[in-house]
């Protein structure tokens, strides 16, 4: 049997309080034989490390900025001398991507300058091919190394998730980082629908289907009683940003509130948006009712999902929310919105209810009926999770993407 490639993993910020998935892709891999080296753009806030599994991870992690200005001298000096023509080829086309702009243009610069040192560092550790999660910075710098690197036998891929990047598909630039990825992993199918409508049918093949997944046992709850009084607890868990419409479930909340229900809701996680969503709890008259518990490892997790009733994710953006995952592999019925890539992951009214974005009336309409009704809510629950180890598995991801990193796309370098 072949000795398994070497494959190197790039990600801006890894590993992430929100790129569990990423872990146990890598985790994954590594099971299956795949030597799996981790790089990050920048390193990872010791505070943002919240679990030991995460911690292990930053340790084995190569940081690409801020380099020793040794090394990046090297590494530039290297490539120079190696192939002076592809260096400036190099250079150049990587300008010309840039969406326009002295800005633009600049970042172009920076993600040239580490695409060499990673080209550099991929060079010394004997590794083939560099895998990029995300189509932002850390696909642009993946993609220099590839370029420079292609007659040492160097390729890259991408997973593809959106749908930050398909709001402005020319900055990002997709139609030229799909043509030149040896292929994209797209995490559903409406991910790879846009892909195709901005690529030519010739590229169409590149877009294999690569869903997140997750390993169902580590999410195991164990049975929840009625509450009394018809008390729901409900849980939101996700980045504090406005395209999660956080503010939609807050304002929901207080409607039922106002009705006499006795709703409650956790809203999980940290980010940007968390002062002004303070500040509308209290505009409400919700302090005590809404908790904003701040970032969460995956660790304690599972304590949350336990403890609610409902899982409510009222996003105006998504790919496929894998902790609408988690949240159903913990027999959660899940209130989410019918948009873009979820209704592949959640049927309405088998494993929850799928509501139009931005509507807290509808939003509010949607936890009265699963308030009233325990049974419907345990059913749902109960489906969801099966619905998650069929076909959102962790194991089978990492058999996919295996296949993928393992055929000639992902061949060592030659030296």
């Amino acid at each position: 049997m072949p000795d398994e490639p070497a494959i190197a993993y790039i990600v801006g910020l890894y590993p992430g309080v929100s790129h569990s998935f990423i872990l146990r892709e890598v985790e994954g891999l590594r099971a299956r034989g795949a030597r799996v080296e981790t790089f990050s753009l920048r390193r990872v806030p010791d505070d943002q490390l919240l679990t030991d599994a995460d911690r292990r991870a930053a340790r084995e992690t190569s940081v690409i900025l801020p380099p020793p200005p040794g090394e990046l001298v090297g590494a530039h000096l290297r490539a120079l001398r190696r192939r002076p023509g592809t260096y400036l080829r190099t250079l150049a086309g990587t300008l010309r991507s840039s969406a326009g702009g002295a800005r633009n243009g600049a970042w172009k610069v920076f993600y040239f300058t580490e695409g060499i040192l990673l080209w550099d560092r991929l060079q010394r550790r004997g590794i083939g091919h560099v895998h990029a999660h995300f189509a932002n910075a850390a696909s642009d710098v993946a993609m220099v190394a590839a370029q420079f690197g292609a007659d040492d036998g160097v390729g890259w891929s991408f997973t593809m998730h959106g749908p930050t990047e398909f709001d402005d598909v020319t900055r990002y630039g997709l139609p030229r980082k799909v043509a030149e990825a040896r292929f994209v992993a797209c995490i559903g199918d409406y991910c790879r629908s846009q892909l195709m409508r901005i690529s030519p049918p010739q590229d169409w093949a590149k877009l294999q289907i690569v869903r997140c997944g997750l390993d169902v046992e580590r999410f195991t709850a164990t049975e929840r009683p009625d509450r009394p009084g018809g008390r729901l607890d409900v849980l939101c868990l996700g980045r504090l940003v406005p395209d999660k419409g956080q503010r939609t479930l807050v304002h929901a909340v207080a409607a039922l509130r106002r009705e006499g229900l006795d709703v409650r809701a956790t809203l999980a996680g940290d980010g940007p948006d968390r002062p002004a969503l303070t500040a509308l709890v209290q505009e409400l008259g919700l302090a005590g009712v809404v908790t904003l518990t701040g970032p969460v490892g995956q660790d304690d997790v599972g304590d949350l999902y336990q403890a609610a009733d409902v899982f409510c994710l009222p996003s105006f953006a998504e790919g496929i929310p894998v902790v609408l995952m988690e949240a159903m592999a913990m027999e959660l019925p899940v209130v989410t919105t019918q948009i873009m890539g979820i209704p592949e992951l959640v049927d309405d009214g088998v494993h929850g209810l799928l509501v139009e974005p931005g509507r807290p009336d509808v939003l509010a309409a949607a936890l009265r009926a699963l308030a009233a009704d325990p049974a419907a809510r345990r059913e749902m629950g109960r489906r969801g999770r099966a619905r998650v180890a069929e076909s959102f598995s962790a194991a089978e991801a990492a058999e996919r993407i295996h296949a993928l990193l393992g055929g000639p796309a992902a061949s060592a370098p030659r030296m």
